[in-house]
């Protein structure tokens, strides 16, 4: 405002010549020529649609009910999938696996991806989570269009980061021991939630055991689901333990009690500290426990022997019994109550939309009890939350335009002239989204609201101009909007070219993270196309049709007002 109060005028002083005074270079006489062309094909175009009204309301008609039927075939997503230049992944292995096994799978793991050209670094670690067979995987990939120094991996980085994971996805399945669950890191992740995948579901109950049954089912369901990749479980319930029970009178007998058995068991595998070395420069912490032969299974036990009181040395198999069972490893809860979620990645070609219909399907088809309750999770129920919030949020855009115009022309009729415009944009804007194979996500609608503000500008320097035509100079309707379509072409013209060539480079434009940028600019260039060719001809059309509706109105009112002022008289 400021800048339009003070600044504006004074370059406008400063800049603006006489236009007798001014000579013009040959560019700007060819330019002056084009425009001309186009001035005087945009005049008869729209005299012949001015006198022939019925197919342009026609075609503002279909146009309304593509945008209804373009909105339910149009793949629906959450945020775009960006290529950061990073990676991250988890790591899962068998839920009897020790921290040394784990440990050589992840190395085999890291080399597999290390040998990929276009990956820079990895870091990855096993244990944590409270469990010692998962682990986490960090990848630094090389910059787009980088050189590769390595003689063995020359070459240039030109494949996105989910086609790098597409790569790596079946050499790392052959590897034995663990698996791996890559994706891409995001600029933004929505969801809060933690997992080997990007989408997760979640079923709950109040039985662990339903969870139990109920878990692995839904787990081999969806594997089965196509475009689903990367399924896995957080279910951690078939760790492996050892119970020793054991025997009372006997240990009694032998002079062993509870305490020194439970002392003896943890000498041996609690790496307890039982000194400390003191040098000079340091000190050293002496950590006691039986050599790694001996811990690496259960076996291990039979070679533990126990000091009695007065009866030597016995094993430990001559006072306990060992038995093998099973018990979870984590216990997962969802709002207080046990869960387990099934995490996965969706293939390109398949949108969120149709993922969470198949999920509904299969669910629905399994036929789980009433005390199994299965809901979306993370991301994929944070999208769910917003594609039922954007139909609110786009009518409540459409809404206060017209609220807004409705003060400014003190009419009802003007503003829906003006958002009449709308339509044309928003189809053209999803035509363009399947044109390049984009789902209609959150940037999208942000490029459709965007849109709103950028279309209905023409309208309504159109509509202005005819009104006060109209109340000034008073013309007809039909002249003042002929008159205000042709004085309005050039600035039209210019403002829709400025926005267009601002949308492009985020349309194609590349880089780290362009993916997010992508939607909106194919949305607003896209939306601008179609509106621009349709809007300077259904405006026009649109408002002389109100004004015909209105005079008609006023005809019949007065009609049958005046009979019953006569007889008054």
């Amino acid at each position: 405002m400021v800048i339009s109060l003070t600044t504006t005028p004074m370059m406008c002083a400063y800049l603006l010549k006489d236009e007798a005074e001014v000579r013009h270079g040959r560019a700007y006489r060819v330019s002056e020529k084009g425009f001309a062309w186009l001035l005087t094909g945009y005049s008869r175009s729209l005299t012949w649609v001015l006198k022939h009204p019925g197919p342009m309301l026609t075609i503002l008609l279909l146009t309304i009910g593509l945008n209804f039927y373009l909105i339910g075939i149009i793949p629906k997503g959450f945020f775009p999938q960006q290529d950061t230049g990073a990676m991250i992944g988890m790591v899962q292995g068998p839920q009897d696996a020790s921290f040394p096994v784990m440990d050589n799978s992840v190395r085999q793991l890291v080399n597999v991806i290390k040998a990929d050209p276009a990956v820079s670094n990895v870091n990855a670690y096993t244990g944590g989570q409270g469990s010692s067979n998962g682990g986490f995987i960090f990848i630094a990939l090389k910059p787009l269009g980088e050189q590769c120094k390595e003689s063995l991996q020359c070459g240039v980085r030109r494949t996105t980061a989910p086609e790098i994971i597409n790569r790596l996805r079946p050499k790392l399945n052959r590897l034995p021991v663990a698996s791996s669950f890559l994706q891409a890191a995001q600029d933004l992740r929505i969801g809060g939630r933690a997992s080997a995948a990007l989408y997760q579901y979640t079923i709950q109950s109040d039985n662990v055991s339903d969870l139990a049954h109920w878990g692995p089912v839904l787990l081999s369901e969806m594997k089965k689901l196509p475009g689903f990749q990367d399924v896995n479980t957080d279910a951690q319930n078939a760790g492996l333990q050892e119970m020793l029970t054991y025997d009372r009178p006997t240990a009694a007998r032998l002079g062993l009690t509870p305490q020194s058995l439970d002392q003896s068991l943890y000498s041996a595998f609690g790496q307890s500290e039982v000194s400390i070395i003191y040098t000079q420069l340091n000190q050293y912490y002496v950590v006691l426990e039986v050599a790694p032969s001996y811990w690496q299974s259960p076996d291990g036990l039979k070679n533990i022997y126990l000091n009695t009181s007065g009866k030597g040395v016995v094993p430990l198999s001559a006072v306990t019994t060992a038995k093998a069972t099973t018990t979870p490893l984590v216990l997962n809860h969802t709002s207080s109550f046990p869960s387990v979620t099934v995490s996965f990645n969706l293939a390109p070609n398949l949108s969120l939309s149709d993922a969470t219909r198949s999920v509904g399907e299969m669910q629905e088809r399994l036929g789980m009890p009433q005390t199994v309750r299965g809901f979306f999770a993370g991301t994929a129920a944070a999208y769910q939350t917003s594609l039922a919030s954007e139909p609110v949020l786009v009518i409540t855009a459409l809404l206060a335009v017209y609220i807004v115009l409705g003060i400014l022309y003190e009419n009802l009729v003007h503003p829906l002239t003006i958002i009449s415009t709308v339509f044309s944009a928003s189809a053209g804007a999803m035509l363009a989204l399947m044109l390049f194979k984009i789902d209609l996500n959150v940037i999208s609608i942000i490029g459709i609201i965007l849109l709103i503000g950028i279309v209905k500008k023409n309208a309504i320097m159109m509509i202005d101009f005819a009104l006060v035509a109209e109340r000034e100079r008073g013309k007809s309707t039909s002249d003042a909007i002929f008159e205000a379509c042709m004085l309005r072409f050039r600035p039209i013209l210019m403002t829709t070219m400025a926005a267009l060539f601002g949308a492009l480079p985020l349309a194609f434009g590349t880089g780290t993270g362009s993916e997010l940028r992508r939607p909106l600019g194919i949305t607003i260039v896209g939306g601008l196309i179609v509106s621009q060719v349709l809007t300077l001809y259904t405006t026009p059309v649109v408002y002389l049709f109100f004004d015909r509706m209105r005079l008609r109105f006023q005809g019949k009112r007065r009609d049958v007002l005046i009979p019953e002022t006569a007889e008054t008289s």
